[in-house]
């Protein structure tokens, strides 16, 4: 009911820019450059944990790019999901490999805590990746989320954590749900979170991923581009390729960018 409601109300009610607080606008031409504006990159945390694929980034967390994650995340601006997932999008782009699986693209949300769902009425990630992958299928790629991960145990709050106790505090607390793994045969993965901080939870995600059972996809693409069955193609490589995406990620992350 709180997500219903709160949808309602953005559709009808006067709203102030999610990043700046500008009246009468989602989100203000200045604080959308600030977040979809930029060239996505690739970002490294430091230190950079053991598993963490590679990741891009769409922006800088912080000033309105803080406001306008906050905004929707805890504070229920569902609106901006769509201006979220179009910086998302940029970042699986740029994530992406040049040549997908015959599977096409799939964004993997992190999911959240289940009681952090409930207190917010919504799953955050889960919902900047649809308006991604919408955004990405309106430029012409192959793409679809599939939430294939749950949390298999409680995790503490993260609040407060250094980058170490995040990575013991999220061990093994994922896992692919059943009958997950055969939504990402045959597909290039994209782990996709609105915000990378230390890393820990795209460790986790990645390796509930790599740990899933392999399994062959059950069709291929067609000459048409639509998929056909009965090929007989043996998966590309498993999961072909693992990469993650992000809205924002913090300056430190862009700037210990090397080669």
């Amino acid at each position: 009911m709180r997500g219903w409601w709160q949808e309602l109300a953005g559709l009808v009610l006067p709203v102030a820019c999610g990043g700046c607080g500008s009246p009468r606008t989602v989100l203000c031409e200045e604080c959308g450059q600030e977040l979809y504006g930029g060239r996505p990159r690739r970002v490294r945390p430091c230190p950079e944990p053991p598993g963490l694929p590679a990741v891009h980034a769409a922006a800088r967390y912080g000033g309105p790019v803080r406001e306008v994650l906050l905004a929707h995340k805890e504070r229920g601006a569902l609106p901006l999901a769509g201006a979220l997932g179009r910086a998302l999008a940029g970042a699986a782009r740029s994530a992406a490999p040049r040549q997908p699986g015959p599977g096409g693209l799939v964004l993997v949300p992190v999911p959240s805590a289940r009681r952090a769902v409930r207190a917010r009425g919504h799953d955050p990630a889960r919902r900047i990746a649809l308006a991604a992958a919408a955004e990405l299928r309106r430029s012409g790629h192959r793409a679809r989320v599939a939430a294939v991960l749950r949390q298999r145990r409680p995790v503490a709050d993260q609040a407060g954590l250094g980058a170490r106790e995040r990575l013991v505090n999220l061990a093994g607390a994922l896992e692919v749900r059943p009958g997950g793994a055969g939504l990402l045969a045959g597909c290039s993965v994209v782990l996709v979170d609105d915000l990378m901080t230390t890393g820990a939870s795209l460790v986790e995600a990645a390796r509930a991923v790599r740990g899933a059972p392999q399994v062959p996809p059950a069709r291929s693409e067609g000459p048409s581009g639509a998929p056909s069955a009965g090929s007989g193609r043996a998966p590309y490589g498993g999961f072909p390729a693992m990469s993650a995406a992000v809205v924002a990620a913090c300056s430190e992350s862009f700037e210990n960018n090397w080669n």
